[in-house]
């Protein structure tokens, strides 16, 4: 087939069909057309050839380039370089995502909406996070105070402090949009929560009193008293933070937006037990549990105890010429044993012949 000739008149009409503007800076759409090992080729409807180069093609390491510019897909570029040597248009579709992720982040900033961010690695300080394909930053302090790890690929709630899009500077916490979550979380609860329900919760924190277990949205509170039916020193004894487990909730305080549990009375009370096996008169070893100044706490049944009077406990160590501390064993004798009362009357006098 021979080539086609035009005349002036005719080439000059053909090119009117091709008439462009384009500068570096501008926005333009195109269509992409195929790949190299370097890059995308777009059709943008101009004269010459436009190239998007991988570093200014990829956002997300983890999508290949195919992935992120589809063949045959109509895409926004920015002119980043206007025609080289060769003739070709540099384009960037990385600026112009980011353009439109700045854009939609300050609309989220704005209305302080919790954004989802994914860890891409721990630094001194803090945490680097990307946020719709935007690199920020989240200082230790803001991180949730909780005992869990924060892994690379992780998904965290955060909340954005400052961003300047000019330095590139974006800030966030998720600590403040951990605090958001659990506000929601207790408004819900209090809804439907209620005594006597069993829930499951992670142990968050522990005190000399008690423990704080997460139940889903508010820390509600495990007394000391509420853990076990024996004697418990300290709550470190029992469970540990990040422990899951299972409690009757006693308590709702709707007003002061509290609640309370216990993990005892998901057991049996030994005292109900205690009852069939226990009689007035009985001679029991029991287990010193400790010691206090007006007497000494005797476990005489798993899970239940009674009081040795301190003049016993005293007149004891002075015959044996010993000095009792919790956990020896001791010869009693059960005077009166009252499971209504949940008391029972203890002696040793006659045990220390």
């Amino acid at each position: 087939m021979s080539k086609q000739q035009y005349t002036d008149t005719e080439f000059e009409e053909l090119l009117k069909n091709y008439d462009y503007s384009f500068q570096k800076g501008d926005l333009v759409r195109g269509i992409v057309c195929s790949y190299d090992s370097a890059g995308v080729n777009v059709d943008i409807g101009a004269k010459t050839a436009a190239y998007v180069p991988v570093k200014e093609a990829v956002i997300d390491k983890a999508v290949s380039l195919e992935e992120t510019l589809k063949k045959n897909e109509v895409y926004e570029f920015l002119i980043i370089r206007e025609e080289d040597e060769d003739g070709r248009f540099l384009l960037s579709y990385k600026k112009v995502a980011m353009a439109y992720s700045w854009k939609e982040l300050e609309k989220l900033k704005e209305n302080d909406e919790t954004v989802e961010g994914t860890i891409v690695s721990s630094v001194r300080g803090g945490l680097l996070v990307d946020v719709k394909g935007v690199r920020g930053f989240v200082p230790s302090s803001q991180l949730k105070a909780k005992s869990t790890e924060n892994n690379t690929g992780d998904v965290i709630p955060l909340k954005i402090l400052t961003m300047d899009i000019q330095q590139g500077n974006f800030i966030l916490s998720n600590r403040l949009a951990f605090n958001d979550d659990k506000d929601n979380g207790k408004k819900n609860i209090f809804e439907n929560i209620e005594a006597g329900q069993i829930v499951n919760g992670e142990v968050v924190r522990i005190t000399d009193f008690g423990a704080f277990v997460d139940i889903g949205g508010i820390d509600a509170l495990l007394p000391l008293s509420q853990i076990s039916w024996r004697w418990v020193d300290h709550p470190s004894d029992v469970l540990k933070v990040g422990d899951n487990i299972k409690a009757e909730v006693i308590v709702v305080d709707n007003e002061k937006q509290r609640v309370s549990l216990s993990l005892k009375n998901l057991e049996k009370d030994p005292w109900i037990e205690a009852k069939s096996k226990i009689q007035d008169g009985a001679k029991i070893e029991g287990e010193i549990t400790r010691i206090k100044h007006f007497g000494a706490f005797v476990e005489v049944f798993p899970g239940v105890e009674a009081l040795l009077p301190n003049n016993e406990l005293i007149e004891y160590q002075n015959k044996k010429n010993v000095i009792l501390r919790a956990g020896d064993k001791i010869q009693t004798t059960i005077i009166k044993f009252n499971p209504e009362d949940r008391r029972i009357s203890l002696s040793i006098k006659d045990d220390q012949k």
